[in-house]
């Protein structure tokens, strides 16, 4: 029985047993599952562009004709070379077809088989679990460390380095689809390319996007520790149908600024000369609370407010049952600290 462990899915994808050459990779998060596709893919052929080298094959056809596999694992190269076939499987079910290659001759082929989420006892991934020639790779969302892995590895390869409290703030943005994290990460190298370190400005300028007038109108009762109106602004944001992501994105852009802002007053400038000096300029109607939420915390109190806001933003997005009690908790808990003066 050979299903790949998550923690092993790395190790199994950079060095393919030549001996289970059927590979079954599977899961929630298809950035991931194309990535690791491709990866092993790469070093089963000579050549990715070239026809004869590499066969792809959509798996709602393949389910009609399910020899077709079996044909095409064990047609020999008209040009000699390694040979592989690239199967993505959709809504129809291929399960017959992989048990006629499993049960075949061993192709001198390597079979890779891109699928979705897969129930543990689903034909597909227990066909490629028990078979002694076949693999199976699961690909689960990243979590924080995974997250925080991918981010080192892309600013190694871009040759950066990233402040503490930048990645602090990134690995909760990031996560839900590999791919996706990636094209963030290398944005973000390719912003601060020839600065040598990616600061938390650079993060809060190319990973998220500016608030709403709707979502600032939350944030901004969070921060000023206006519990009554965070309520009432949070239940108009959520009824709108703004996820509790969303606003937990918009929160950790706030407290950046917030420090930011922070840190001046304490270096002398007045609030209101700091409030007018934001940019972009704020709208009217938040300068008043972004005045008392500067009055309300220090610098040291919102480095604190980032780290725990962070924490929250990873736990509303791996918990997408308790997202929005989490979300609520944390604003709420917010607006009670931003009370206290100590």
């Amino acid at each position: 029985m050979v299903a790949i462990k998550a923690a092993d899915a790395d190790r199994f994808t950079a060095n393919p047993d030549p001996a289970r050459p059927v590979v079954l990779i599977y899961g929630p998060d298809s950035g991931l599952v194309r990535e690791r596709a491709a990866a092993i893919i790469r070093k089963s052929v000579d050549s990715m562009d070239d026809p004869f080298s590499l066969v792809r094959m959509d798996g709602d056809a393949l389910s009609g004709e399910p020899g077709r596999l079996v044909e095409e694992a064990n047609t020999i190269p008209m040009f000699g070379g390694r040979r592989a076939v690239w199967v993505r499987s959709g809504a129809r079910n291929i399960a017959p077809a992989v048990e006629m290659l499993l049960k075949a001759t061993a192709p001198d082929c390597r079979v890779v088989i891109e699928a979705g989420e897969l129930r543990r006892n689903a034909p597909l991934r227990t066909l490629c679990e028990r078979a002694a020639n076949a693999a199976a790779i699961p690909c689960y969302e990243d979590n924080a460390q995974a997250i925080a892995r991918l981010i080192d590895d892309e600013m190694r390869e871009a040759d950066l380095t990233i402040a503490g409290d930048a990645k602090a703030v990134l690995v909760p943005l990031l996560g839900g689809d590999r791919s996706a994290s990636r094209n963030e990460i290398r944005k973000l190298a390719l912003y601060a390319r020839g600065k040598g370190r990616v600061e938390l400005d650079d993060v809060m300028a190319v990973v998220t996007d500016a608030s709403s007038l709707a979502l600032d109108a939350v944030i901004d009762a969070a921060f000023a520790g206006r519990t009554a109106d965070l309520d009432a602004q949070y239940a108009k944001a959520t009824t709108a149908g703004t996820s509790p992501g969303t606003i937990m994105f918009s929160v950790l852009r706030q407290v950046a600024a917030l420090h930011k802002a922070r840190l001046t007053v304490e270096a002398g400038m007045s609030t209101s000369q700091v409030v007018e000096s934001f940019i972009p300029p704020l709208h009217f109607s938040r300068k008043a609370l972004v005045e008392a939420a500067l009055r309300n915390w220090t610098a040291a109190r919102l480095e604190r407010a980032m780290t725990q806001l962070a924490d929250a933003a990873f736990d509303v997005r791996r918990q997408a049952g308790l997202a929005d009690t989490l979300a609520h908790r944390a604003l709420l808990s917010l607006a009670v600290n931003a009370r206290r003066r100590e």
